[in-house]
């Protein structure tokens, strides 16, 4: 459980200290650590996401989004444990002056390993929306069903029709 903590709080660190390194090139850094902590949030909402996408498609089910979704819970949940972990300890300055000693290529090679993390998660999570279309192409669902297709038609020859009358 250490080690895991710790990859997290490199992570904070790490998408904290680019906040603030950018945040400076703009005229100073403004709540960085809220910035940092959001960007955290977004990730694990990504994981969520993306675990629920190919969820669904194993189990060949649809998530319709509404007040009481899946992705809501989760969101409450993951808010409190960044609250509880990263804001109200403020353990997150004790872990980034600890990361701000090691040494620069070990820094380095930390930095492309958070860096790949993010663009995989992000990667993943496109990977399985990329999935569900294709199974909405294959079931004839969503935007593939003949009446979505046969509606946005009809609203085509619609708009088509008004053009050609508004420019003769």
């Amino acid at each position: 459980m250490g080690k895991i903590k710790k990859a997290y709080y490199y992570l904070f660190y790490k998408i904290y200290k680019s906040i603030e390194y950018t945040s400076e090139s703009l005229g100073g850094s403004f709540w960085t650590d809220f910035k940092a902590g959001l960007v955290i949030l977004t990730l694990e909402l990504f994981i969520w996401m993306a675990f629920l996408n190919y969820y669904s498609i194993i189990n060949k089910i649809s998530f319709n989004l509404s007040v009481m979704s899946p992705i809501l819970l989760p969101l409450i949940l993951f808010c409190i444990l960044n609250y509880i972990f990263l804001m109200h300890t403020d353990k997150w300055k004790e872990y980034n002056k600890e990361f701000d000693q090691l040494p620069i290529e070990k820094n380095k090679k930390g930095g492309i390993i958070v860096w790949c993390t993010v663009a995989l998660i992000v990667i993943n999570l496109f990977f399985s929306y990329y999935l569900l279309l294709m199974r909405a192409k294959r079931n004839q669902t969503g935007p593939y069903s003949k009446e979505y297709i046969q509606q946005q038609k009809a609203k085509d020859s619609i708009s088509d029709a008004k053009y050609k009358m508004d420019h003769q």
